[in-house]
């Protein structure tokens, strides 16, 4: 089977673009992606986008042309980037087609997220009791785990210090001002142990990813970066997850686990090959869960790798090189994709002040969502 290769990447700067709405900045994605491909519009035959809150993305063809182009929309919470990345990645493997986008974007007001428990097949209760606010169960999801595996705040606080200190050399960051680790410890509390610098926004922007199979990449005279795997997966039993209404006797593994495993498989390499990585940080305790839940290191090992800075620009192991969610924001259509674009700058080496050492030539993205769905892809060069 044929690799899938990225030949394009195009993002609108994150953060809050008054007067300009989600579809249009995932056309201004969709734009600069298809110049960085040097082809044009008509040339894309097929298209899944992603939005939660700004608009079907099948619209953007009234701005980008009417060709009678397959575009389909995918709505898959916090993973519909990686969803749609994945189901445009099938698609050119089935052989069906050769050149194709995954874009993704919104844009979400002031506030937090407002899920209805119906969503998620949940009671109106839950949500009447407080339990759809995700701020409060993130933080007693991260007091347990603190508590279990010895995680302290200060490492929380690590974890954002990082994020902040990455942005400023990141264009399209939305927070690009570093914040000192003590200014984050002392910042007012939202939810304990997670103070207002440890918690990202919601936020806007957009996305747009052009796919091509390796002969079409080599035609188009663009360098390789390989897709070599792109799984989402929902959750196991025994999983706790936002929106679990209780937590089981018996303790699963997630949706994380389950993608992160099949990644590896699929791009028959391990952990220990990753050259680069970004993983969902909604809030910063999340970061740390997640490195282990997706095998870089097991539970409790965080404390020591934020301590002896495993995770920065110059680390063993870079994580969230342009500051993740965390300073980005999350507009949760695009967010995903972001994640995969910065991979692909890493890879050509084109981070500038955030570039990872080394040459990099592996990077690999996470992105989790309500209620316990993951994805994950791969890039190899």
């Amino acid at each position: 089977m044929s690799d899938v290769c990225i030949v394009g990447v195009g993002i609108h700067p994150f953060g809050r673009t008054d007067g300009v709405s989600g579809i249009e900045q995932g056309v201004f994605a969709v734009r600069q992606a298809l110049g960085d491909a040097g082809i044009d519009w008509p040339a894309i035959q097929f298209a899944y986008g992603g939005s939660d809150a700004a608009g079907n993305p099948d619209t953007m063809v009234e701005r980008l042309g009417l060709t009678g182009i397959q575009f389909i929309n995918v709505k898959n919470g916090c993973a519909a980037g990686g969803s749609s990345l994945a189901s445009a990645s099938m698609a050119i493997q089935s052989g069906q087609f050769d050149l194709g986008l995954a874009v993704g974007f919104d844009k979400h007001p002031r506030g937090a997220f407002n899920a209805l428990p119906s969503e998620y097949g949940l009671p109106d209760w839950y949500g009447e009791a407080g339990y759809m606010i995700t701020t409060q169960f993130f933080a007693a999801k991260i007091t347990r785990y603190m508590h279990e595996h010895g995680i302290l705040q200060t490492t929380l606080g690590r974890v954002a210090e990082k994020a902040f200190r990455n942005a400023v050399h990141a264009p399209h960051a939305w927070r690009r001002e570093p914040v000192d680790l003590q200014t984050i410890l002392d910042a007012p509390l939202v939810s304990d142990p997670y103070t207002k610098f440890m918690f990202c926004s919601p936020a806007e922007g957009g996305v747009a990813l052009i796919l091509a199979s390796e002969k079409k990449a080599r035609e188009l005279g663009k360098p390789l970066i390989r897709l070599k795997a792109a799984a989402m997966r929902t959750r196991p039993p025994g999983s706790f997850e936002v929106f679990a209404p209780s937590i089981d006797v018996t303790r699963g593994g997630s949706a994380t686990n389950i993608a992160s495993a099949d990644a590896f498989r699929l791009a028959g390499i391990g952990p220990e090959d990753i050259a680069v990585a970004q993983l969902q940080d909604t809030e910063a305790g999340a970061e740390i869960m997640h490195l282990a839940e997706n095998g870089f290191c097991r539970d409790g090992e965080q404390e020591q790798w934020l301590a002896e800075g495993r995770t920065e620009i110059g680390g063993a192991l870079p994580v969230n090189t342009d500051g993740g969610c965390l300073a980005c924001g999350e507009p949760i259509g695009a967010s995903g994709l972001r994640q995969v674009y910065e991979n692909v700058v890493q890879l050509r080496g084109d981070g500038a002040g955030r570039q990872v050492p080394g040459d990099p030539k592996t990077a690999y993205s996470h992105v989790y969502g309500a209620p316990g769905v993951s994805a994950v892809t791969i890039l190899e060069r």
